[in-house]
């Protein structure tokens, strides 16, 4: 009996140990999934602002109504590399510490600070319920906020 009890533990275990790296791989595939699904969205995204923001007759049927066109495809070329930063991050390629290095870049950027005074907030109603796309957005935030106390006659 104790030769079968220990056949019958190893065949448990190593069932077990299937389960967990069958398990693990279910999980791996999941994550990867929904990772090239985020670039298949920001790929739609990002090539929608290219073509919005070379195309003044087509940026004219989006643009705001007290916006004029040549603002808006402004507007839309910073919200392009907001969205390219963004799409880096959701991705895992910016790291926590590095995030206020390259938001604080962004907003140097006039353009980009124009943009944020204008859509931040919208951007901050999409991020809501989203934790990463919330400290995107908060480090967004913070970078302006920063840049509009150090250059106040620039902000």
């Amino acid at each position: 009996m104790r030769l079968t009890a220990a056949v019958l533990a190893a065949g448990a275990a190593v069932s077990l140990a299937t389960a967990v790296v069958g398990a693990a791989r279910i999980r791996q595939d999941a994550r990867h999934q929904a990772e090239r699904n985020e670039a298949t969205v920001a790929r739609n995204q990002l090539d929608w602002l290219a073509q919005m923001s070379t195309n003044p007759d087509l940026a004219k049927l989006w643009a705001p109504e007290d916006m004029d066109v040549e603002e808006y495809i402004q507007l839309l070329k910073a919200n392009q590399l907001i969205c390219t930063l963004s799409l880096r991050d959701r991705l895992g390629f910016v790291r926590d510490e590095g995030l206020p290095f390259f938001t604080s870049m962004v907003m140097n950027s006039d353009v980009c600070r124009r943009y944020w005074a204008r859509f931040g907030d919208l951007r901050a109603q999409e991020a809501e319920g989203d934790k990463r796309a919330e400290r995107f957005t908060d480090a967004l935030n913070r970078a302006a906020h920063a840049h509009s106390h150090e250059h106040p006659a620039a902000a």
